[in-house]
């Protein structure tokens, strides 16, 4: 039986959702409390022109790289993992992706839970911290073990809540204060340039950016891909993140939950709070897509999805619990820096170079995966690692440029020309195991 997610095969046209419904959890994602405190993380150190300009930047990244990759996983109906086994990376290369995006997405679901946590003790009281991250992390498990369906259910109940929110906010804030006067306002922290204001905004989401696969999978066509892309990414990032820049001005700091209780209320905390769960839905799915993929190219069993996700929900829950996640930031803003070029390379095999594109067009007309996959590409993991470290390199010092933009192109850049030289090699094909019950044929 195959599972109705479809994590290690081609999700079939029967499976499809029409573009609003995947949109809604796209927009879920970047409305949450990190957004708000991205718009006043940038509101502390830029004035409002410059964080509009930061927010422009950082979205024109994410948009084109969400839009892109987004699309090759739509025609192929393949998460990220399985997709970039012939998109450049191969079978081993795609476990080292699967498990990078699966630590990263994990650690970020514990935080995200602690941050839950944290929101719901001070509100309610009763449990202890821990006893309040085991509740909320094990409550948005119990909601992943029901797919893609049940969460676009919750997008569709919480983003509304969420945008009252935002927007009640604002008429408060600007009701106590001239419109003009806070767009006018000046920084009130360490100032930034527009350039690590751009960096902040398109780390923030890289990583989602480049599992866009994982939802776009279930839309139907590329134009729905390109309008649940612009839609959610341009509403997130200025609606919500501008809201936050001119919230912080009005309330002169960037903590949000003081920002939001001088504006809204406890009620607006209780929206706030319960907002993370969409977001932390996500990080816990893409997780469990990814381990599922790399243990099975790496052991050839498939694992059901369900148990892994209790399994790492649970296990994050109980790490969120005891404290351990809040020490693995700069662990999880490392793993940011190895992610872009993920994409690049993507792109460019998929869209340009087109080394493994003909096997996957034959196969999406049987509703199958290609008969072979390759295993090692050695000029692609050589790629990757040169352009994280030039990412990494321009992010500590400061060179020209956005860090997560440099290592994106230098990557696609450097597989296309390795593809023009012929550099573009697996050490070897394998034979892929199918599905007893193929899925119908999948049309782009």
């Amino acid at each position: 039986m195959i599972d109705e997610d479809y994590p290690l095969e081609r999700v079939p046209p029967s499976a499809r959702y029409s573009w609003f419904n995947v949109a809604v959890q796209r927009f879920g994602q970047l409305s949450d409390l990190t957004q708000f405190l991205l718009g006043a993380t940038l509101g502390a150190g830029l004035s409002f022109w410059g964080a509009f300009w930061a927010f422009t930047l950082g979205s024109v990244i994410l948009e084109i790289v969400c839009i892109f990759v987004g699309i090759a996983g739509m025609r192929e109906g393949l998460s990220t993992s399985m997709l970039a086994r012939w998109t450049g990376f191969g079978r081993y290369g795609s476990t080292l992706i699967g498990v990078i995006i699966t630590l990263s997405l994990f650690g970020w679901f514990g935080v995200q839970t602690a941050v839950f946590a944290g929101g719901l003790s001070s509100l309610i009281g009763g449990l202890p911290m821990w006893g309040w991250c085991l509740v909320a992390g094990l409550g948005v498990t119990a909601l992943v073990i029901r797919g893609f369906k049940m969460m676009g259910l919750t997008a569709f109940i919480t983003v509304p809540a969420f945008l009252g929110l935002a927007g009640w906010a604002m008429w408060v804030e600007v009701s106590r204060h001239s419109l003009g006067d806070l767009v006018a306002s000046p920084p009130f922290g360490a100032t930034m340039s527009i350039a690590s204001g751009a960096t902040i905004v398109a780390g923030s989401y890289i990583v989602g950016a480049v599992t866009t696969p994982d939802m776009t999978r279930f839309n139907r066509n590329t134009g729905d891909v390109v309008k649940q892309t612009l839609v959610g990414i341009s509403l997130g990032e200025y609606v919500l993140g501008l809201a936050g820049v001119l919230l912080a001005y009005a309330v002169k700091t960037s903590d949000v939950i003081a920002i939001i209780t001088a504006s809204t209320g406890i009620l607006g905390v209780v929206v706030l709070v319960s907002a993370t769960v969409k977001i932390n839905n996500w990080n816990l799915y893409s997780a469990t897509l990814g381990l599922l993929s790399a243990v099975e190219s790496t052991v050839g069993v498939r694992l059901n999805r369900v148990a892994v996700t209790i399994g790492i929900g649970t296990f994050g829950s109980v790490l969120a619990a005891a404290g351990i996640l809040d020490r693995f930031t700069d662990f999880l803003t490392l793993l940011g820096v190895i992610t872009p070029p993920v994409a690049g390379i993507m792109v460019a095999e998929y869209f340009v170079v087109r080394r493994w594109r003909p096997a996957l067009d034959a196969s999406r007309l049987t509703g199958r995966l290609p008969d072979t996959e390759p295993t090692w590409v050695p000029a692609t993991l050589v790629l990757w690692a040169a352009a994280a470290v030039i990412g990494w390199l321009s992010e500590h010092y400061q060179w020209p440029g956005i860090p997560a933009l440099n290592s994106l192109v230098l990557a696609g850049l450097g597989y296309v020309v390795a593809g023009k030289l012929g550099l573009v090699r697996a050490t070897r094909e394998r034979p892929v195991a199918h599905s007893a019950t193929p899925a119908p044929a999948v049309t782009s």
